[in-house]
């Protein structure tokens, strides 16, 4: 009995299963049905606003089909119902939407998909599936959660644009609901636990800043390019900070 005993006290634990994921695929489908399903919702809003614009049905379908980013979509039809001019409209949606091609330089290495699937992939790399995906702890969780997110938004996001464009005459002027306000806070809520840093905050707020201060005194479509320039303007200014301290540092040394 005392052998046995001993026997047992000396044993160790088996190692992990390298095969078991790291988190429940039940826990990764609930939190990308969450996701999709609270942002496909507002495709509704973009349907009616697209409508509102002067745009046709075909023209608001096709714009959810083919474009699939809320932010881009709502700037080019927001710019478009004040007047402005349709390229600059495009460019500011452009590069709006021009982040996600970052996205998926990280979401590539990420997911690990094979160049035959990377094409059909990259028309779900947007805001939502990026946050959904870079929350999970492996490479197996990741694509779950990416692949559940985009199906959900994707199928969801069209049938409400289709929805909402339909039964947009019915609501009558969708400033009075309200409604164009949708995508940009589902945006802005998602962004803002990305911002971590410093330098990630003051970016975001001079970008703010640009755009409300230029928005009365330029065309429509034009403070969103400008907004752009925020980014650049902070890293470098940030860069040269990082000089100086390093230039600080050596000549501290060197007297020492």
């Amino acid at each position: 009995m005392s052998e046995q005993t001993e026997i047992r006290s000396t044993e160790r634990p088996l190692p992990p299963d390298p095969a078991a994921p790291a988190k429940p695929d039940s826990a990764v489908i609930r939190d990308a049905l969450g996701v999709g399903v609270a942002v496909g919702l507002s495709g509704f809003a973009f349907g009616v606003t697209s409508a509102g614009a002067g745009l046709s049905l075909l023209q608001t379908c096709a714009l959810s089909l083919l474009v699939f980013t809320g932010a881009s979509q709502f700037a080019l039809v927001g710019a478009l119902a004040a007047g402005g001019n349709p390229l600059t409209a495009a460019a500011g949606a452009f590069f709006l939407g021009a982040r996600n091609a970052f996205y998926g330089l990280r979401l590539s290495a990420v997911l690990g998909y094979r160049a035959t699937v990377k094409p059909l992939a990259a028309h779900w790399v947007i805001d939502e599936t990026t946050a959904v995906t870079l929350a999970q702890p492996d490479r197996r969780s990741a694509r779950l959660g990416f692949t559940v997110t985009g199906l959900t938004l994707y199928a969801l996001w069209n049938l409400t644009t289709f929805v909402g464009a339909l039964g947009a005459g019915a609501l009558g002027d969708t400033d009075a609901w309200g409604l164009d306000a949708a995508s940009p806070a589902v945006f802005l809520a998602l962004l803002a636990p990305m911002l971590r840093t410093a330098v990630e905050r003051v970016a975001a707020g001079l970008a703010v800043v640009l755009v409300m201060v230029t928005l009365p005194l330029l065309p429509t479509g034009v403070p969103v390019l400008l907004s752009a320039l925020a980014a650049p303007a902070v890293l470098v200014v940030q860069g040269r900070r990082d000089r100086a301290t390093k230039n600080r540092t050596a000549t501290g040394k060197d007297r020492s």
